[in-house]
């Protein structure tokens, strides 16, 4: 692609960095920046800026949260004796946008990939254990991907589970395509798959 300013080609070389963004909506996206009025664009950029500076990751379920500790994880509306392990924060939204899931989250951070160079230790694995055990958790639900890296991660984790009989395994019932992540589900399916999980030694 043959841009004319330097200027611009590094603007556009810099937003194409983004996931899913080629370099021809990246250009598209430099230009609608370039042309937007200084209060816009300043606006613009603020916002970023805040996004970077003063969010947190909930201390106790790790998703994104403007508090230390999450409206969900905060709320006496929540059943805190089950928790749902997802592998991102977009899949605490897609199952949030449900309205079937009442129960609290743990957020991993990926899923074990070793030729991502993603291990165990990278995601936080840990920290769901020491939540459960903790006390208080009765249920924990594996809802990662229907991937090869999300069932090693399901497995993993109910090995490491397994120490603790009281604590029962479950995973979402599939309705969803294998392969599938769960941000692409629609909300009927991923809602029902929730509603309809099954013990993970089943799946």
């Amino acid at each position: 692609m043959n841009i004319p300013s330097k200027i611009l080609e590094n603007a556009v070389d810099e937003i194409a960095t983004l996931p899913g963004v080629g370099k021809r909506t990246a250009l598209r996206y430099a230009l609608s920046l370039l042309n937007m009025q200084d209060g816009e664009f300043a606006s613009f950029v603020g916002s970023l800026t805040t996004l970077k500076s003063e969010s947190h990751y909930c201390s106790q379920c790790h998703c994104i949260s403007d508090t230390p500790v999450c409206p969900i994880c905060s709320s006496v509306k929540r059943n805190h004796s089950i928790v749902c392990v997802v592998e991102n924060i977009q899949e605490v939204m897609a199952i949030e946008n449900t309205g079937q899931y009442q129960g609290v989250y743990h957020v991993l951070g990926g899923v074990i990939s070793p030729l991502d160079g993603i291990g165990i230790n990278d995601l936080t694995i840990a920290q769901l254990l020491s939540r459960v055990e903790a006390g208080g958790i009765e249920e924990v639900i594996l809802a990662l991907p229907t991937t090869m890296e999300g069932d090693t991660t399901n497995i993993y984790i109910d090995r490491q589970l397994q120490r603790f009989p009281s604590v029962k395994v479950t995973t979402i019932a599939r309705g969803i395509a294998i392969g599938d992540n769960l941000e692409y589900a629609d909300e009927v399916t991923l809602g029902r798959s929730i509603v309809n999980r099954i013990p993970f030694s089943m799946s």
